[in-house]
């Protein structure tokens, strides 16, 4: 293989397909996968989306939730040379849109169900131009705009199978929306390199001897559209025994532990919010004896929650980590065997972590300050932002906005966000997306956003509006109206009204009272 292509995406496919053999790869919605069957679907897939049009360096949007096309569809967009642009099936029209036309994508993928949104998004997306529809559509699904042609993902796949088109290391594999460590929602730039190395790292950290029977079962109801779960599906190909994924459409903790024991899993990836629903499952009845580890990750895990899980599985453990998009998904982690509870571990091969003053100096061990992280994995930086680029990465080191420290063994440890930002059930929501989103109502004359700790999800989005003179509105009102223009994990389940908002002396929004308000 060229050099220049030794990190291509595709070309990690192939060789995984090429060093494991056809075997059952993929479990879902009880119907059973083997590797061949995905990998020749991928092939074709590849030359169909070229014969539509795809040309290296397309951004492919990509909206669905779990199912076994969105895996085949990466590959796919790799094999012809474009570039992955995933978003997360939860997001409103009005953010759907955002993406297209910033990604400036021609082309999305997507199944039946979301149509709806994407009919909304499409006007406001004038260069969109091809939907491909992975299931039939109903009779009487929405319309789109007639500059947008619809083709059937069953079209696509008739394609005869396709070539890898060459690309390098540098080029670009994966746009992928995100709040970033601060202000507004950006595309972060991930090479064919960048997600080569992590998920390399990422496995080599995490491999464990001796664990299978010659199979590794893993449960996933993470979305493949978050990075987490782009880098979990990565981390598969580089494996030296086969794997099995028991993939769920979306996470539902009754049919997580009915999916466990039927398949006798020994892995999954969880995030503190699906622990605390899974604990509210019969899991001490349940047969989990071949449970081994258990990934958190994306927010903080508290020790009742840890011991609780202990208590309830005990043949497992679970291994905390943290990273973000920016870093490739994964920056620390604990390893099996040598696990330190409370930290996220340490940096996974390749990656270093140095914490930071406001400065950027290097503080002493033990003390706290910003997490700054360099490695190959780290993204190329913000699509269309040269500005914020050059911050996030000053100096060749990733700025992550998350305060840490080091303790004595040198583990790391997340003390908090260095923003506002909120981290709800593991997705980032930013308040001044909220505050946005609520402002275009007619009666609210200024909004403020901030995080309530909450047991279950780590934190609630919590909103405080003003409202015009003579605008009447109820909280109720404004909730359904923020559910309408806002993403699931992001809208405000609480919202009070108040005759002005507190500042401070300078003027600006007072979010440390608006936080102390949201706690009473």
């Amino acid at each position: 293989m060229p050099l220049d292509q030794a990190d291509h995406l595709a070309r990690l496919a192939e060789s995984a397909y090429e060093r494991l053999g056809d075997h059952e790869s993929l479990v879902y919605g009880g119907r059973r996968h083997r590797s061949g069957e995905l990998f020749q679907r991928a092939t074709r897939a590849g030359g169909g989306l070229a014969e539509l049009g795809v040309r290296p360096g397309d951004r492919v949007a990509v909206l669905m939730a779990n199912c076994p096309e969105v895996s085949i569809t990466y590959q796919a967009i790799w094999r012809a040379g474009a570039v992955v642009t995933p978003v997360m099936f939860l997001v409103s029209p009005v953010e759907l849109a955002h993406i297209l036309t910033d990604s400036g994508a021609r082309f999305l993928v997507t199944t039946a169900d979301l149509m709806a949104s994407v009919a909304a998004a499409a006007p406001h997306a004038p260069g969109l131009s091809q939907v491909i529809v992975v299931d039939e559509l109903p009779p009487g699904a929405p319309e789109l705009p007639p500059t947008v042609t619809i083709t059937p993902y069953a079209d696509v796949e008739t394609a005869a199978p396709s070539d890898v088109v060459p690309r390098g290391g540098a080029d670009l594999a994966a746009l992928m929306y995100t709040g970033g460590t601060t202000g507004r929602a950006k595309g972060v730039m991930l090479s064919h390199r960048n997600l080569h190395a992590c998920s390399s790292a990422a496995f080599t950290a995490s491999r464990v001897e001796g664990l299978t029977d010659g199979i590794t079962r893993t449960l996933m109801p993470l979305p493949l559209s978050h990075a987490y779960g782009l880098i979990v599906t990565l981390i598969g190909w580089h494996a030296v025994e086969p794997q099995l994924a028991v993939l769920q459409r979306w996470f539902d903790p009754a049919q997580w532990l009915e999916l466990a024991v039927e398949h006798r899993v020994q892995r999954t990836t969880l995030v503190p919010s699906m622990i605390q629903m899974l604990l509210e499952q019969p899991l001490a009845e349940a047969d989990l004896s071949e449970m081994r580890y258990v990934s958190s990750g994306a927010a903080p895990l508290a020790p009742d929650t840890r011991a609780a899980w202990q208590r309830a599985v005990p043949s497992s453990e679970i291994l905390e980590g943290y990273g973000c998009t920016e870093s490739g998904s994964v920056i620390s982690t604990n390893r099996p065997g040598s696990n330190r509870p409370g930290s996220v571990g340490t940096a996974i091969p390749g990656y270093e972590i140095e914490i930071r003053d406001d400065k950027d100096q290097v503080v002493p061990p033990g003390s706290e300050g910003e997490i700054c992280v360099r490695a190959h994995g780290v993204m190329a930086g913000y699509w269309n932002a040269p500005d914020l680029t050059a911050l996030t990465l000053e100096g060749g080191w990733l700025h992550t906005g998350d305060i840490g420290r080091f303790d004595e063994d040198g583990a790391l440890h997340l003390i908090d966000r260095k923003k506002d930002l909120i981290l709800r059930g593991g997705f980032n929501v930013f308040p001044r997306d909220v505050e946005d989103a609520l402002l275009n109502h007619p009666a609210v004359a200024s909004a403020g956003v901030v995080g309530r700790p909450d047991q279950r999800l780590g934190e609630e989005v919590v909103a405080f509006v003003a409202l015009h003179p003579d605008q009447p509105c109820g909280s109720e009102e404004l909730i359904a109206y923020g559910k309408e223009q806002l993403a699931a994990h992001k809208y405000p389940r609480e919202i009070h009204i108040l005759d002005r908002l507190p500042v401070t002396s300078v003027g600006k929004l007072d979010r440390k009272a608006l936080r102390a308000r949201a706690r009473e």
